[in-house]
């Protein structure tokens, strides 16, 4: 059955509309590893946070990389600030 604007099938589906988390991917881990380096290993969470930043804001081009890059810059630097008030 076809409809009445050409010959294109009712009932079709044009594969997922883009857009969403789905593009973001490797922008909301880096923003979890950021927030995680705040308080635990931040040379092991923040840096991990800010190269996955790097790569979502360089190779992939994803919308939410700039605040990746800041939360994980934070969690890095904060993080060690944090841990050495602490220490002290």
């Amino acid at each position: 059955m076809t409809t009445q604007y050409g010959n294109q099938p009712t009932g079709q589906h044009h594969g997922p509309a883009k857009g969403g988390a789905s593009d973001n991917v490797l922008s909301i881990i880096a923003i979890v590893l950021g927030a995680i380096g705040l308080l635990f290993l931040p040379i092991v969470f923040g840096l991990g946070g800010l190269i996955l930043a790097l790569i979502a804001k360089f190779a992939r081009h994803e919308r939410l990389s700039t605040i990746a890059l800041i939360v994980g810059a934070i969690g890095l630097i904060g993080g060690m600030i944090l841990g050495a008030i602490v220490a002290s």
